[in-house]
């Protein structure tokens, strides 16, 4: 009886573990974002963030509705060239900051400075705490 309760429990939590994976995996592949949404989405964020003009808006959707659909065009080419596709997002991010900076005013541009690091400060932070936090150290 023990060991027909026993492997019962340990199907039990199998199935649920995997079913949990399945599940989170198909959550994430219904949420992808046209490139429409996603410049319309980081177009918000610098609306709020950067408080932006009407006429600066409709610009900057327009750089990032490009910058989007480009990505997507080369996420769609062969994987195999890593390098080159590298070298064509670096370009792209250059462009793309160089527009921005002709829409957005010089206190803009700061505030756009300031955010873009933090946020690599913060990416910085998570790789060096990939191992999880240390344990303190004993003190005698």
């Amino acid at each position: 009886m023990k060991r027909v309760f026993l492997t019962l429990a340990i199907a039990v939590i199998g199935l649920t573990a995997s079913y949990a994976q399945t599940a989170t995996k198909q959550g994430t592949a219904s949420q992808k974002m046209t490139a429409e949404q996603k410049a319309q989405k980081a177009t918000a964020k610098l609306e709020q963030e950067l408080t932006l003009s009407a006429d600066q808006k409709q610009k900057i959707y327009a750089v990032e509705l490009d910058k989007y659909k480009k990505s997507e065009d080369w996420h769609k080419l062969s994987k195999a060239n890593r390098k080159a596709q590298k070298d064509q997002h670096t370009a792209l991010k250059k462009e793309t900051d160089a527009k921005l900076n002709e829409v957005l005013t010089a206190d803009q541009k700061k505030k756009l400075q300031d955010m873009h690091a933090a946020k690599k400060a913060a990416k910085q932070a998570g790789k060096n705490n990939q191992n999880g936090p240390k344990a303190p150290e004993k003190t005698q």
